[in-house]
Parts: structure tokens; C-alpha cells; sequence
């Protein structure tokens, strides 16, 4: 087993003002060679939006986009003439294949707006863009992963054109879980939302992240009331789209 531990005070960070951002990897002006990607999975921005204020219209392409909201109201708009609002309990995802612009704007304005943004290199290039969101919280369980994203439309959640599957999960102290993985030669990076956890012994804390490959399952337990985020997605770029 192979593994990467990702501190959340080692992160990027960009303060706009509008805009109180913090990158995993690499993004805009935070560039680190040894945090490009973990397989797959290119973007993993922690994103807070002041009242009122967004990303203005602004283009896209073949990538897998994935918008998770912690809190507050996120409202889209797409030159596929998609108008829609996205809150804590939703998933988002746009597959912008050969091209789309959009907006994203906090539409309170007396509210921060929180939410995680998701890039995932797809298997396949210049597909039609697209647009689904949906509610989790008919498919959402107490102390154990549930998924919200996978490769299949037939499934749980929303789907991308990748071999990769989300699962979120809530705990309370000294609950565990045990996630076995998809697909061979796939990794899982798991990002801390809240609380304190262990995962295969390693203690992580809230907005830490922690990848694991070259094995087929991990052990969770959490230490303390948490909410944790599990991506599961190829290791290898071989899998992107030519």
C-alpha cells in the first residue's frame, strides 16, 4: 500500500476577498509540483463565497466538474440555459466535454456560501456537455459511506465519464466502516469535512486529506463526530481521454 497525507494548513490559499479559497493541488496562482493530482482527480478547491458576490461567466472543456455545497445557496447558470440552485445535501456535476461557459453566484446576501470544487480528468473527450443535480438526502445513512457519484447513469448518484466513485458519510465518535474499492488499480483520496478520524492508523483531522493506493480496501474509524468525503478514481493518466 502506497499512501500521501495532504495537512489542510500545507494547502494553496487564495483570499480575494469575494472569493477565501484553498487548493489540494495545484490551481491558478498556486503551482507546487508535487501536488498536481492524485490520479485523476486534478482540482479539489475548498471554496467560500462573501454575500452576493460569484464567478462570472467563464468557459470549460473536457473535464469532469463536480460541485458539493456544505452550506448556504449556490445558484448556475450554463450556455446549455440550465438556471438552478444547488444547497448543503445536493450534488452537482457538469461533464463540459468539447465546451460550456457558466456562472456560479452565492445567491445570499447575508451568507457565506461554502462548497467543494471537484475536478476529475474524464475517459472521454469532446462528449456532449451536461448537467444533472440532485438531492442526497433520500440516499444518505448514519455511520456508514453511501455513494453519490459513480461511472453508471443506472446508479446512486450522479455520474461522470470516469471510472470513479464517490461515497460521503457521517459518523459519531467511535463508529468505523470498512470501503472496498471498485476497481483495480484505482486509489481513494479521502478529505476530512469535520472531525477527527483514522484511516489504515493514520489520525487525520478536519480538511486534511489522505490518499491510499495499491490496495483494495481501507478501514475507517471515526474519533470523533465527522463527516468524511472518500474519491475513489484511476491512478493512472493513462485513463484520460486522448
Amino acid at each position: 500500500m502506497k499512501t500521501v497525507l495532504h495537512k489542510a494548513d500545507t494547502r494553496g490559499h487564495a483570499n480575494h476577498g469575494w472569493l477565501n479559497s484553498h487548493h489540494t493541488f495545484s490551481f491558478a496562482a498556486y503551482q507546487n509540483p508535487e501536488r498536481m493530482h492524485f490520479g485523476v482527480l486534478r482540482v479539489l478547491n475548498d471554496d467560500q463565497v462573501a454575500p452576493g458576490n460569484g464567478f462570472g461567466t467563464h468557459p470549460h472543456d473536457n473535464m469532469e466538474i463536480i460541485s458539493i455545497p456544505l452550506e448556504g445557496d449556490l445558484e448556475h447558470k450554463d450556455s446549455m440555459g440550465n438556471v438552478a440552485t444547488i444547497k448543503e445535501g445536493d450534488v452537482q456535476v457538469m461533464s463540459a466535454g468539447k465546451g460550456i461557459s457558466h456562472s456560479e453566484r452565492n445567491k445570499n446576501t447575508d451568507k457565506e456560501v461554502k462548497f467543494l470544487q471537484i475536478w476529475v480528468f474524464p475517459n472521454k473527450r469532446n462528449v456532449e456537455p451536461r448537467y444533472d443535480q440532485i438531492s442526497i438526502r433520500d440516499i444518505a445513512k448514519e455511520n456508514a459511506f453511501y455513494q453519490v457519484l459513480s461511472p453508471n447513469p443506472e446508479d446512486e448518484g450522479v455520474w461522470v465519464h470516469q471510472d470513479a466513485w464517490f461515497h460521503l458519510g457521517k459518523f459519531d465518535t467511535g463508529s468505523t466502516d470498512t470501503y472496498t474499492f471498485k476497481k483495480e488499480g484505482n486509489g481513494v483520496y479521502a478529505f476530512i469535512l469535520e472531525g477527527e478520524v483514522e484511516i489504515n492508523g493514520q489520525k487525520l483531522e478536519k480538511r486534511d486529506g489522505f490518499g491510499l493506493w495499491e490496495t483494495d480496501s481501507l478501514d475507517f474509524k471515526s474519533l470523533s463526530n465527522s463527516r468524511v468525503l472518500l474519491m475513489e478514481v484511476p491512478m493512472s493518466l493513462g485513463k484520460i481521454g486522448r
